[in-house]
């Protein structure tokens, strides 16, 4: 959890925002995956591993935040 409270807020908002959606256009490519995966048409190993990168900045946030609330709370 010490590698967590190290990761700047900032840095994890900035790499959600750019990583975790690019590419933009025609749809952000992390919500193309999703939808593939809800439809079950995610089944090449290069589509995980896709999803995986455009969600670990997202998931790594996730993690900053609620570690942050419950650590305030407590």
């Amino acid at each position: 959890m010490s590698y967590l409270d190290q990761l700047p807020l900032g840095a994890l908002v900035i790499a959600a925002l750019t990583l975790g959606l690019a590419p933009f256009f025609p749809e952000p490519h992390l919500w193309e995956k999703l939808k593939m995966l809800a439809a079950g048409q995610l089944s090449r190993p290069i589509d995980i591993f896709d999803l995986v990168l455009h969600a670990a900045p997202w998931l790594l946030l996730a993690a900053k935040l609620l570690r942050m609330a419950t650590t305030a709370a407590g």
